[in-house]
């Protein structure tokens, strides 16, 4: 009789249920071959596409709507209105989750700028509006005699038509407010080498452009006991075409330009020179256009 083996320590008995060496180790297990993707990589890819920012359209339909209104001296108000509430749209709007931004960027822009214009609008209508209601309209102008002097010369008021740009007063009247008095004494056109030569920074003037050099004096005739600056005097130039040429828009020092920063007492006469590039084509058909001081009215010369 065959007694049946035992089975020992160095037999192999074949599991039922065979365990894969990760089961042991209590891990999950997932389907694993050719072509079976591994459901821990299945991460679903981010939607990167921004949806429509509305608040952001509407921010910046506002903006676009305000800067049109401010650069309109009549309609200054709206813009005033509607750029605060498109800049504070577009701040909300930068702040939405997955919303495009683009629209926000660009009304907080729009709205920026066009309330740095409307201040501009605003100042200038402000001025205008100064100029208009408080002109002391008791500028007086003696016109010069034939022979240059001013004794005997016909005196007239600044309101009337003589001193307009289609008339102008000529080189020499002496025109006289409450506190000023300004005479042109000449004007010097073509004069791009004199004030080219007269400093190191001064740059030619652009092509189709040239230098004018205007001399005139200012004279204080105000009370007030601190004096005050040539600077209240203004003389500009006004091209045939209606454009002013001011003192800003030319930054060539011109030879012996006139000192308008120094305070002058009752009395008191600056005198010199101030340079304007002009174009050259039409440089002797410009006028001047003179204010004797802030009060004073506004007057035109001509420059030749």
């Amino acid at each position: 009789m065959t007694t049946p083996e035992l089975p020992g320590a160095g037999s192999q008995q074949p599991s039922p249920h065979p365990q894969h060496p990760q089961f042991a180790q209590g891990q999950p297990q997932y389907p694993q071959g050719p072509g079976v993707p591994l459901y821990s990589d299945q991460v679903p890819p981010p939607n990167t596409k921004k949806q429509l920012n509305i608040v952001g359209l509407i921010a910046l339909i506002t903006a676009v709507l305000g800067f049109i209104f401010a650069c309109v001296p009549g309609a200054l108000i709206v813009g005033w209105v509607l750029l605060p509430i498109a800049f504070i749209l577009a701040i909300v709007s930068l702040f939405l989750k997955d919303k495009a931004k683009w629209m926000g960027v660009t009304a907080l822009i729009t709205s920026v700028v066009g309330t740095i214009v409307g201040v501009v609008v605003f100042t200038a209508v402000v001025a205008t509006s100064f100029d208009n209601a408080f002109g002391s309209g008791d500028t007086k102008v003696v016109e010069p005699s034939k022979d240059g002097a001013t004794e005997g010369g016909a005196t007239t008021n600044a309101s009337a038509k003589a001193g307009t740009r289609e008339s102008p007063y000529p080189i020499g009247s002496v025109i006289e407010s409450k506190d000023w008095r300004v005479v042109i004494n000449s004007v010097t056109l073509a004069a791009t080498d004199a004030v080219v030569a007269a400093n190191q920074f001064n740059k030619a003037p652009a092509a189709g452009s040239e230098y004018i050099l205007v001399n005139y004096s200012a004279t204080y005739l105000g009370d007030d006991a601190n004096g005050q600056m040539p600077a209240f005097v203004s003389v500009d130039y006004v091209t045939a075409d209606g454009n002013t040429v001011d003192g800003t828009k030319t930054f060539a020092v011109a030879p012996e330009s006139i000192d308008s920063m120094s305070t002058l007492y009752k009395g008191a006469t600056a005198t010199g020179n101030k340079a304007f590039e002009v174009p050259s084509a039409t440089a002797g058909q410009g006028v001047l256009a003179v204010r004797a001081g802030m009060l004073g009215d506004k007057v035109f010369v001509a420059t030749k």
